[in-house]
């Protein structure tokens, strides 16, 4: 069942979509803008191998099509991959979702056949296309160049491929069907959250149910686009810039007779990296510090010892909206 009393707007209602084929400086400034109002925008003339993500697609069709028993033997040792359904966390939260997780500079995977080939091209395509976005974010900040992508380009970066997939509503994990007249067929996937990282870069297939929570606290259902890519600040990129970017609240609902596949690269920094704002951010007048610095370790840990909708920025704001000392 889907929980809460927020509204739901027109599709698409005041999401930016960005042609990359642009002007440089135009898109720099429109992405700067899609991520000051929303937190969310969408990517299209993105230059994306077709070939890449058609591989990628195929390859996750054909494991969620496998039995659980053969699903569930994907996991490695170190769970460096993994498969899982519905559990959402350590923390209680459940979903009606499947999906694949993938740590991306991990060896272990890389010497693994089968899905190896096109996960490994998928996740230097996507990487190359966040490592773009943050380069021109740099650019329409005024901040010097590689100030976000550095942080996703390192070797030990802690980025995550994750592909879910959400079953029609004939095929519930719970056991509901379609001929269940007193069960709703509108269930949540995967519950209202921020994403911890700097950026998540998605795509899915054809079929709907991502939704997005506007400044007015209003959910916004995203139309499916498979030529798009789906872009939304997290946590950190939040902190980096003070609080002039929105780390976007989002949703994903499953309903209808079709399943939904959606596959998310979230950019995150090496463990150890300092995260705090950018001195060009913070005047001590106008724009005063709102953000303690901490590492991606220490951040990461508080995120996955919470529940999904929790608010976990609230807990690294400084006290007095000034430097620490």
């Amino acid at each position: 069942m889907v929980k809460g009393s927020q509204k739901i707007v027109a599709v698409d209602k005041g999401i930016p979509i960005i042609d990359m084929s642009q002007e440089r400086s135009r898109v720099s400034m429109q992405i700067v803008k899609a991520c000051e109002t929303l937190g969310f925008f969408k990517v299209v003339n993105h230059g994306f191998d077709r070939t890449i993500i058609s591989r990628m697609e195929q390859e996750s069709i054909n494991f969620f099509s496998k039995p659980v028993h053969e699903k569930k033997s994907v996991e490695s040792v170190n769970q460096a991959f993994r498969y899982g359904f519905r559990d959402i966390g350590l923390n209680g939260d459940s979903g009606e979702v499947e999906y694949l997780l993938f740590h991306t500079n991990d060896p272990a995977f890389r010497s693994k056949p089968s899905i190896r080939s096109a996960v490994n091209c998928y996740i230097e395509a996507v990487r190359q296309l966040a490592h773009e976005i943050l380069e021109l974010t740099a650019e329409g900040l005024g901040v010097p160049p590689h100030t976000f992508s550095r942080l996703i380009s390192s070797v030990d970066s802690d980025s995550i491929l994750r592909v879910n997939h959400y079953p029609a509503s004939d095929q519930f994990f719970g056991g509901a069907t379609l001929s269940d007249k007193s069960v709703s067929l509108t269930r949540v996937g995967f519950g209202e959250h921020t994403d911890p990282q700097i950026l998540t870069v998605l795509r899915s297939n054809g079929v709907g149910g991502l939704q997005v929570s506007n400044t007015d606290g209003m959910w916004v259902p995203v139309s499916p686009d498979p030529s798009a890519f789906c872009v939304n600040v997290g946590d950190l990129l939040q902190v980096m810039t003070n609080g002039r970017f929105i780390s976007v609240r989002h949703r994903a609902l499953t309903y209808g007779k079709e399943s939904r596949l959606s596959t998310s690269y979230f950019a995150g920094p090496p463990l150890q990296a300092k995260i705090g704002p950018l001195q060009a951010m913070v005047t001590t007048v106008n724009q005063p510090r709102l953000y303690q610095t901490f590492t991606w370790s220490e951040y990461k840990k508080l995120a996955y010892s919470l529940r999904l909708e929790d608010s976990r920025l609230d807990m690294f704001r400084t006290c007095t909206g000034l430097d620490d000392p």
